[in-house]
């Protein structure tokens, strides 16, 4: 057998283990998110905004759900503080970051790993969420954390009447 095919044969053999490294080296940072049952008469979904922020108050998005069927962005500006930051200048339906209201119930949203692999190791962010509702009220949960690739993460925070339990959790 000629040298090339050996190299070839034990590369093909090394590579499912190569990507299986590959994938564990990446860290998952994972949010979930409480939309609470409330009782009110006419209940809406809430239009909820999640971005991280940075030390350099640099935002990135994450997650918008929204009423994506109706193709009007109209109501997106209630979400404010979203809104003011980006919102206002992104062209929606933004693939892969928006979707759908959701139904009360938890719900989990995933950072892009193109995101987490570009924060700074030791430095400051924070993970906002902002909820609004028709009908009912607005709401912004802030959750700070340092970033740290070798150390995992799980906090907890809660909204008070929009947004019930939210967690961020880090797996290494």
């Amino acid at each position: 057998m000629p040298m090339s095919s050996i190299i070839r044969k034990n590369l093909l053999c090394l590579a499912p283990g190569l990507a299986v490294a590959g994938a564990a080296s990446a860290s998952e940072l994972t949010a979930t998110v409480e939309l609470p049952r409330l009782n009110v008469a006419e209940y809406h979904r809430p239009y909820v905004a999640v971005w991280l922020e940075g030390p350099d108050k640099a935002h990135h998005n994450v997650s918008v759900w929204h009423l994506v069927r109706r193709n009007d962005d109209t109501w997106l500006k209630d979400l404010r503080q979203w809104w003011r930051k980006s919102g206002r200048s992104l062209e929606m339906p933004m693939d892969g970051l928006s979707g759908p209201t959701r139904p009360v119930g938890v719900h989990e949203i995933q950072v892009p790993v193109a995101l987490t692999e570009s924060l700074t190791e030791g430095a400051e962010y924070t993970l906002q969420i902002e909820a609004v509702r028709e009908k009912g009220g607005r709401e912004v949960v802030s959750v700070p954390f340092t970033w740290s690739k070798a150390q995992a993460l799980d906090i907890t925070a809660s909204g008070e009447r929009e947004l019930g339990a939210i967690t961020l959790r880090q797996s290494n």
